[in-house]
C-alpha cells in the first residue's frame, strides 16, 4: 500500500469516526432532552396534583371558615338583638324607676310641705293661744283663796277648758290657818271647775315642812289636796318619805299615809 492511499483511508476513517461521533452525540443529546422533557413533566404532574389537592384543602377551610363567621354573624345579631332588647328594657326599667323616684319625691316633698303647713298651722295656732304671765284666783266657800300664777299658759289640745301652764306659782290663803304655797315646772288649770294638777319638781311648803313631790293635785270640790310620787317632808328635825300625802284645805290637817299598806313611813331624824 501506498502512502498516499494509506493517507487517504485514514483520512476516510477520520470523517466516518467524526459522523459517527457527532450522530451519537446528537442523538445521546436528544434522549436526555427527551428523558429531562418526560421528568419535568413528570415532576410538574406531581406537583400540579399536589397543588390541586391544596387547592381543595384550601377550600374546604375555607368553607368551614365561611361557614364559622356565618354563624358568628348569626350569634352577633343574636347577641346584637338581645343587647338592644336589654338596653330597651333597662332604659325602660330606668325611666320607670326614674318615675316612680319622682313620683315619690313630689310625694315627700308634697308630704313635707303638708307637715311644714300643719306644723306652721299647729305652731300660728299655738303661738295665737298662748298667754304670758297668768294669773287667777278663785274662793271657795270655806273662805279660802287660791291664787295661781304662771310664765306662760295655752289651752290643751283635748280639752279646751284646761290650761297648760309653765313655771308655775300658786298660792292657798286662809284666815284661820297658815297659808300653802306650791311650785312647780308645770301645772294644768281646770277653768271650769277651779281644779289644779302640778307636776314635775313640784315643791310644797306649809308652816314649818318643806315637801318635795313629783304630783300635787288640788280639788276645790271636795277642799282636798293630795301629793303623790316620790313624796319627802322635810323639816328641822327629821326627813320623811311616804307614799301620799293629804292636805284638807278646809281645817289645813295634814295626813302622811305609806305608799300602800304594807309600807313604812320612812324618818330619818337630824
Amino acid at each position: 500500500m501506498s502512502v498516499k492511499t494509506f493517507i487517504q483511508v485514514l483520512i476516510l476513517s477520520l470523517i466516518i469516526l467524526i459522523i459517527g461521533g457527532v450522530y451519537f452525540k446528537y442523538f445521546e443529546t436528544k434522549k436526555n432532552i427527551v428523558e429531562e422533557v418526560n421528568l419535568s413533566n413528570l415532576k410538574n404532574s406531581e406537583q400540579l396534583e399536589e397543588l390541586e389537592a391544596k387547592i381543595s384543602e384550601l377550600e374546604l377551610k375555607n368553607e368551614q371558615l365561611s361557614e364559622k363567621i356565618k354563624n358568628n354573624k348569626n350569634k352577633s345579631v343574636e347577641i346584637t338583638t338581645e343587647t338592644v332588647e336589654g338596653a330597651k328594657q333597662i332604659k325602660e326599667n330606668k325611666d320607670s324607676s326614674s318615675e316612680k323616684i319622682k313620683s315619690e319625691n313630689v310625694n315627700i316633698k308634697n308630704k313635707d310641705q303638708k307637715e311644714k303647713s300643719e306644723k306652721k298651722i299647729i305652731k300660728k295656732k299655738d303661738i295665737k293661744n298662748l298667754v304670758k304671765d297668768v294669773e287667777y284666783t278663785s274662793v271657795d266657800q270655806k273662805g279660802n283663796r287660791f291664787n295661781l300664777l304662771a310664765n306662760s299658759g295655752k289651752s290643751n289640745a283635748d280639752n279646751n277648758n284646761i290650761l297648760d301652764l309653765e313655771n308655775v306659782r300658786g298660792e292657798i290663803k286662809s284666815d284661820k290657818r297658815d297659808n300653802i304655797y306650791i311650785v312647780s315646772e308645770f301645772a294644768q288649770y281646770n277653768t271650769s271647775n277651779l281644779n289644779s294638777k302640778f307636776y314635775e319638781n313640784v315643791i310644797i311648803e306649809y308652816q314649818d315642812k318643806r315637801i318635795t313631790c313629783e304630783n300635787f293635785d288640788i280639788n276645790m270640790k271636795t277642799n282636798k289636796a293630795i301629793a303623790y310620787n316620790n313624796v319627802k317632808i322635810t323639816d328641822q328635825k327629821s326627813i320623811m318619805s311616804a307614799g301620799i300625802v293629804e292636805f284638807d284645805l278646809a281645817t289645813k290637817d295634814v295626813n302622811i299615809n305609806p305608799e300602800n299598806a304594807t309600807t313604812d313611813i320612812e324618818v330619818i331624824t337630824n
